[in-house]
């Protein structure tokens, strides 16, 4: 097979973010990548039970979205999560115990990979319902706009949740308050198995959010600096008063739907070249180097950098204790709500007459 041609360049008087700028996307892009490989691995050697959504090869959109947001900015994310998380800046330690199932991580070890959540940086959570984070971000930004704060929500999902009534819901309430809310569908192509352009009839997405009224755009959602420019326009629209915005994001997960799916059932090992061949993190580092704008060595410092933090994150998993049998049904109901404990489960029918 002929290789894939490469990207084109990006043109010669494109102006690029300051360094610093560069620097967070490619740390955090590169942190992303190193964590959810180690995860691959460590559920290879039977070290991590479970299964896992890796996020190999979207890393970009995770990082030039979240780029632009402020602390106490709003994500809801989905099952495939992992990478909005850490772009967020939820700690990659408690991320890894709880994968682990351990007490230190970020939900006391009973959420697992599809339910990461950390409110103090705004991560409101995972979710593995298709498109149920929309809502919640929703709701995150009708609390900024009646608190009249100017933080924003961003709602990340995937093709796959376009084919859900509540995508189109979301998107009607948030154009008529004028919500700040951002709508990121980060489309790899495929809702699980199945094609884009199969299910939906389109493999143009972001048409379908502009008869709400909602500014809308597809970008090239494995260019990070694409990805970075189109949120800042959505941001300062959302933060200004204009409402709501919907990003196409057009991105590729290298890995099947979750750990141990073989993609290759139902894609061609050329579809996977080609798009390995426009790899966001690839693509950064030769941008950067030809423009003279971060050195080599300070690239491979951050790659070092990232790998010795998922050891360390790693090490604090394997070292932290399970939750206490006590904890099972502590977090069913919020600290204060009218519902009363949870009585113990016994083995008897009501139906039969029996005390339950």
């Amino acid at each position: 097979m002929a290789a894939p041609e490469p990207p084109p360049p990006v043109p010669a008087g494109t102006q690029l973010p300051d360094a610093e700028v560069l620097r967070w996307l490619y740390q955090h892009m590169v942190l992303i990548r190193r964590f959810e490989e180690r995860i691959d691995a460590l559920r290879q050697a039977g070290r991590l039970q479970g299964s896992a959504h890796l996020y190999v090869g979207q890393e970009a959109v995770a990082a030039g979205v979240c780029a632009r947001l402020e602390d106490d900015d709003y994500v809801a994310s989905t099952h495939r999560g992992h990478g909005h998380a850490i772009a967020k800046g939820v700690d990659v330690a408690r991320m890894m115990a709880e994968l682990f199932g351990r007490a230190t991580g970020t939900n006391g070890g009973k959420g697992g990979s599809m339910h990461i959540a950390d409110t103090s940086v705004g991560m409101l959570g995972a979710t593995g319902i298709v498109g149920a984070g929309i809502p919640i971000a929703l709701g995150a930004a009708l609390s900024a706009r009646t608190r009249g704060t100017t933080q924003v929500a961003v709602a990340f999902f995937g093709d796959g949740a376009m084919g859900q009534g509540l995508v189109y819901e979301c998107l009607n309430m948030a154009a008529i308050w004028k919500l700040p809310l951002i709508f990121v569908c980060e489309n790899n192509g495929y809702a699980e198995s199945t094609p884009t352009e199969y299910a939906l009839g389109t493999k143009e997405l972001a048409q379908r959010a502009r008869p709400f009224g909602v500014a809308a755009s597809t970008v090239d959602g494995q260019d990070v600096l694409a990805v970075y420019a189109e949120a800042g326009d959505a941001v300062g629209r959302a933060r200004g008063g204009d409402g709501p915005t919907f990003i196409e994001c057009k991105t590729y997960r290298y890995h099947g739907h979750y750990l141990g799916d073989d993609p290759l059932r139902y894609r061609t090992a050329e579809e996977e070249a080609y798009y390995r061949a426009r790899d966001c993190v690839d693509r950064f580092e030769r941008l950067v180097l030809e423009r003279d704008v971060l050195a080599e060595a300070g690239l491979s410092q951050i790659d070092e950098d990232a790998r010795t933090s998922i050891d360390a994150a790693v090490e604090f998993a394997e070292q932290s204790p399970p939750p206490a049998a006590s904890e099972l049904t502590t977090q069913v109901y919020t600290e204060g709500s009218d519902f009363p404990p949870l009585r113990p489960w016994r083995a008897t029918s009501p139906a039969r007459g029996e005390d339950s």
